[in-house]
């Protein structure tokens, strides 16, 4: 075989290796991604029902409130390493700014971080927001002594509503304020990173 036909096949191998283990690390991530749910899922399941389950009006609308800002929170941070440059925090890091590194790694790390936020939290956050709404109503019904399919369906356009409409204006201000966005987390990371325990 010439040296073109051996330099081709080396390549093709490199090629192939390069692929089997991005498929790998793939199939990783959605096992990881599977398992964090669950886990996150039943937390957050079980303390919202513990806390709702002889819970009055005022504090399930609490929880309910708490779970959409949540969702939109994380839908915020979801877009935002997506729709962030990379070049700000580069200049942050080199100045030793706290968060700047942590901000570079979720970036780099952009399509697992918008997953699990949009994802992963959001979903779980708009299952339990519907499981509190029921109970809303339950709620509302039992004050009233009045079982309508109306208080029901106010009910839930108004937590469709604010969910919909709180995510829609997140993305706009994530996309505008990437930067200021990543910049908060980072610090946020920061308060519990290696080289801050270091000092």
């Amino acid at each position: 075989m010439d040296a073109d036909g051996s330099n081709k096949k080396k390549s093709d191998n490199k090629k192939n290796d390069k692929k089997s283990k991005k498929d790998s690390g793939k199939s990783r991530w959605t096992v990881q991604v599977f398992f964090i749910s669950l886990i996150l899922s039943g937390a957050l399941s079980f303390a919202s029902g513990e806390v709702l389950n002889n819970a009055g009006l005022i504090l399930a609308c609490i929880v309910l409130t708490a779970f959409i800002l949540l969702g939109i929170g994380f839908d915020i941070i979801g877009v935002a390493v997506t729709a962030a440059d990379e070049r700000p925090f580069h200049s942050m890091a080199a100045r030793r700014i706290p968060g700047a590194k942590e901000a570079l790694s979720l970036i780099r790390k952009a399509s697992k971080v918008s997953s699990f936020c949009n994802d992963v939290v959001g979903d779980i956050c708009g299952i339990i927001s519907g499981t509190t709404a029921a109970v809303i109503v339950t709620r509302i019904q039992s004050t009233l002594s009045v079982r309508s399919a109306l208080i029901s369906l106010l009910v839930t356009a108004l937590v469709s509503g604010l969910t919909i409409g709180g995510k829609a204006a997140g993305k706009v201000f994530a996309i505008e304020r990437s930067t200021t966005v990543l910049q908060f987390v980072g610090r946020f990371l920061h308060l519990f990173s290696r080289d801050k325990k270091k000092r």
